[in-house]
């Protein structure tokens, strides 16, 4: 049974997309991702980092989720039509 706490602090949403491995990996990316600007919004608006710093700090993250787009292929894939046709 998963800890309440990680669901508090990391909750993930069900997966409503086209099912295959490479959306799946993706959808997880891009929820990590939100996660993660979440925190560092929160930490630039409380004042325990500057603007700057929390603004490169989502900028990296979002070339690294931009690259894993890149990285499995679904940059090609046409976003309304699935795979193989």
């Amino acid at each position: 049974m998963a800890d309440p706490k990680e669901d508090f602090l990391y909750p993930r949403t069900s997966y409503r997309g086209k099912f295959d491995p490479e959306s799946l990996v993706f959808n997880a990316n891009l929820q990590e991702f939100a996660q993660r600007v979440n925190y560092i919004c929160n930490l630039e608006t409380s004042g325990k980092i500057p603007s700057d710093v929390a603004y490169q700090q989502i900028k990296d993250l979002w070339k690294v989720l931009k690259q894993s787009f890149k990285d499995l292929g679904l940059k090609d894939r046409p976003s309304n039509e699935p795979e193989g046709k």
